[in-house]
């Protein structure tokens, strides 16, 4: 069976079971490896994807969800607050390993595109579905805090 939905901005439509969680889908049918696999039970946010604009773990959740919808990796990523999470990475220099970055930036990405201007209790409780095995929490907040300040100019 085929799934057609959009893509980091661009109509495709994949080949594959429509019970087969979109992680794979997107990882080893549409050959976008940045959205990384952690726990498949969607409770350490490896797997983040933006839906409609909305964080949403892929691995559990199934290719057929997802058809005529809007889907985002982090190879789709862009504007503003993207480009602000980004930069702010870099500069505080976030990531250890590297491995959950995908998905917490995926999170605090959408998050400020929600609310532009957070709160320490609003990118705890954004961000509490993301495991950083590196323990790299304060910066990542502080990288948020960051972009928002970038994001109001």
């Amino acid at each position: 069976m085929s799934t057609s939905f959009t893509l980091n901005g661009k109509p495709i439509t994949l080949d594959a079971d429509p019970n087969m969680p979109l992680l794979w889908a997107i990882r080893e049918v549409a050959g976008l490896h940045g959205t990384k696999f952690g726990c498949g039970m969607a409770q350490c946010g490896a797997c983040t994807i933006h839906l409609e604009g909305t964080a949403t773990r892929s691995c559990v959740l199934p290719l057929a969800a997802v058809a005529g919808r809007r889907v985002t990796t982090i190879e789709g990523l862009e504007g503003k607050p993207a480009k602000a999470v980004q930069a702010a990475w870099v500069e505080l220099q976030v990531p250890q390993c590297g491995y959950c970055q995908s998905g917490q930036i995926m999170s605090a990405t959408a998050l400020l595109a929600q609310n532009p201007k957070p709160t320490d209790a609003d990118i705890d409780a954004a961000m509490s579905g993301n495991i950083c095995r590196c323990a790299t929490y304060s910066r990542i907040r502080a990288a948020i805090h960051s972009a928002a300040d970038s994001i109001q100019g």
